[in-house]
């Protein structure tokens, strides 16, 4: 039997992100950057006017007063947009919208002796043509309402790093910059699979012994959430041949492939029987609980490329805390992502629950802080892998050592986050190996 560390790591194993591609800025979206991004103009790229007034060589307003403005002749009107602006003589000023070009000086030829008085403080209309002369009633500084070129990205300043992750923030940096697209890790594209005759499609009847397919929505759901392009098919029968006759063609467009239930030790265990006859798909027990029952591997396309397997217990609690354990992990190292895990905190238990000895339990528990941080958490429902309502009620799985055989109040315990935010995330914690001769009968059959 693997520990749960085992298992990830051969989950993991050779595993890295996609080759980059580029794609248009609103497509990688939350991707990771694989280049860096050098800014091959500044930014702002020229003098601009961060106000609607009137540019003005600072000098001739120096003495304006709100009882004795001093009176400037207009030269003209430089709305946003226009290419240029006419440059400033003594005793003028020229009309300039926000965004728009500030006209240079006279001595040196730059804005550095130009300022703009702000509209408010003149005896001007916002709106309508520019008027022929326009009083200024208080004096500015020269530079002042003026956006720097390059003052807040030089050309040639490094402004992103590969492994940044593209956030709304970083991706409107770089339409600023003018680039269109970014050289991203794309997203894996995920294939989700339930098997099992007793499985039937949501909203079509149910006869008697079936059950609605749970499994590939919550696993879809949740490849997406973590950033993977991800579908499902139709459940499949427990057959061999027809499992395999509706993998092999869908294979060519699937970068890994998730399949739910047939992996445990009963007589009607098709995923097992399909995918191990080659041996490329291994098939093994994890020592945790819930989910038991693993497999990895590969399979190989039309094409000869091989494809990640991962083969998950068919009970929707033991799916779910499965691809947090395992399946989490492995998309975001192939996004290119640094932290693979859930948030972690720590949190004292309110009320304890029994855990099976020699195994790593993740239960499901509702975190909640007291006045001063302190987190908390209880049991919710009972340990069964079927109880998806109380997974509903869940905010966090709570990591229990395997030499745990009961959670008694006070204790604790590392909890995994189930809810998006939070601290930043880490591995799960590594517990004392159990020695396998120690162990009590009892494994914990019945929830997997």
């Amino acid at each position: 039997m693997r520990s749960l560390e085992e298992h990830l790591a051969v989950v993991l194993e050779g595993a890295g992100p996609l080759p980059p591609q580029r794609l248009p800025l609103l497509e990688a979206a939350d991707l990771v950057l694989a280049e860096d991004v050098v800014a091959a103009a500044p930014l702002p790229r020229f003098d601009g006017s961060s106000m609607d007034g009137y540019a003005v060589l600072a000098a001739d307003v120096a003495g304006a007063q709100e009882g004795a403005p001093v009176r400037l002749e207009v030269d003209g009107d430089v709305p946003a947009g226009a290419p240029g602006a006419p440059a400033l003589r003594r005793g003028a000023a020229v009309r300039v919208m926000t965004g728009a070009p500030v006209p240079i000086g006279v001595d040196p030829a730059t804005t550095a002796d130009v300022a703009v008085v702000q509209v408010e403080w003149t005896d001007a209309a916002q709106t309508g043509p520019p008027p022929a002369r326009v009083a200024v009633r208080r004096p500015v500084a020269a530079g002042r309402n003026i956006r720097r070129a390059g003052e807040d990205v030089e050309a040639g300043e490094r402004v992103l790093r590969a492994g940044e992750r593209l956030s709304p923030r970083h991706l409107g940096l770089l339409a600023s910059l003018g680039r269109a697209d970014a050289l991203v890790h794309p997203r894996p594209r995920v294939l989700v699979l339930s098997t099992g005759s007793e499985v039937v499609e949501p909203g079509e009847p149910l006869a008697p012994g079936q059950i609605h397919d749970s499994n590939s929505t919550t696993l879809v759901a949740a490849c997406r959430e973590a950033g993977a392009l991800a579908r499902r098919v139709r459940a499949v029968e427990d057959d061999p041949e027809r499992l395999l006759a509706v993998l092999r063609p869908e294979l060519a467009t699937a970068d890994l492939v998730l399949t739910t239930g047939g992996v445990s030790a009963g007589a009607y265990e098709v995923v097992k029987e399909a995918l191990s006859r080659d041996g490329a798909v291994d098939f093994v027990r994890v020592a945790m609980q819930p989910g038991g029952p693993q497999g990895s591997g590969w399979l190989q396309d039309d094409a000869g490329r091989a494809v990640r397997v991962l083969t998950l217990p068919g009970n929707p609690v033991s799916a779910y805390v499965s691809f947090e354990a395992f399946v989490r992990p492995l998309l975001r190292r192939v996004l290119g992502e640094q932290e693979l895990h859930r948030p972690l905190v720590e949190a004292v238990v309110d009320r304890g629950w029994p855990s099976v000895p020699g195994k790593r339990q993740l239960y499901r528990v509702r975190l909640e802080r007291d006045a001063d941080g302190t987190a908390h958490v209880g049991a919710i429902g009972g340990p069964g892998s079927h109880l998806v309502a109380d997974l509903v009620t869940a905010t966090a799985l709570a990591v229990v050592p395997e030499e745990v055989t009961d959670v008694e109040p006070g204790a604790r315990l590392a909890c995994m986050l189930l809810e998006r935010g939070g601290p930043p995330s880490a591995p799960l914690p590594a517990t004392p190996a159990v020695d396998p001769a120690a162990r009590p009968a009892a494994d914990g059959s019945g929830t997997a």
